[in-house]
């Protein structure tokens, strides 16, 4: 496969960044969209040019690292999968592919494609966990949880924390990501103890980092990598009330 890349190249967050074209030849189309990026960097830096900085890991859709903006959609053109997961296969060959950072000012660029996630890591800081002391490790079976419950809790626990969500939202929500983490415990007992404090730790740390409202454009669900239902916003929202009225 040919392909144009249109990249977006930004020194930093302070610079004024600008997309530049690449051209790229013979792509196995059994390639990853990350394996082919790393095709082009080897020729730049061959060529003695900058390469295109861009944030990987684990490279198996598991750590929500590889943050890209693919042809106007979160992570690309495929359903239900990271951008390390992408298949060239899902591209026509000739085709000008443009590639973006996440456009959310909580993410402001680091360079090139990398942005600044830590945000959501000062949101989990801020109460995204059970800090309360109880002794030694119980076995699973000591405390009953009923299967539905247990179920949602681990379909919001699937959440990596990629950021699609704010990416694919018009008004950079981060609704879906703090609601999953609020779920998968909220669901469980052992998450019952701080439920108050936790819920509105988070909301009010994600407010005050200038992430936007939600407006029930449905946007962060349909771009989620790990298919993270906005019912969990409805659940972070009663737990929100919850919290206030008592």
């Amino acid at each position: 496969m040919d392909l144009k890349l249109k990249i977006w190249r930004q020194a930093d967050a302070n610079a004024e960044g600008k997309f530049v074209t690449y051209p790229v030849h013979n792509i196995s189309q059994d390639a990853s969209f990350l394996e082919m990026l790393d095709v082009l960097n080897e020729e730049l830096v061959t060529n003695g040019k900058e390469p295109v900085a861009f944030d990987h890991d684990c490279r198996e859709g598991i750590c929500g690292m590889c943050s890209l903006f693919i042809n106007g959609r979160p992570h690309g053109p495929d359903d239900s999968v990271t951008t390390c997961q992408l298949h060239m296969r899902k591209f026509k060959d000739g085709e000008t592919v443009v590639i973006e950072p996440w456009r959310a000012k909580p993410f402001p660029v680091i360079k090139d494609l990398k942005v600044d996630r830590s945000p959501f890591d000062e949101i989990i800081r801020s109460g995204g966990y059970v800090s309360v002391n109880t002794g030694g490790v119980p076995d699973a079976n000591t405390i009953p949880i009923n299967k539905e419950n247990a179920d949602l809790a681990m379909d919001a626990a699937a959440c990596i924390g990629c950021g699609a969500c704010v990416a694919a939202c018009k008004n950079a929500s981060a609704m879906l990501f703090v609601s999953a983490k609020v779920s998968q415990l909220a669901l469980l007992p052992q998450g019952k103890v701080e439920a108050k404090r936790r819920v509105e730790s988070m909301v009010a740390k994600m407010d005050d980092l200038g992430f936007g409202n939600c407006t029930n454009t449905y946007a962060c669900e349909a771009e989620c990598p790990k298919d993270i239902s906005v019912a969990n916003i409805a659940r972070m929202n009663r737990e929100f009330l919850c919290a206030k009225v008592t």
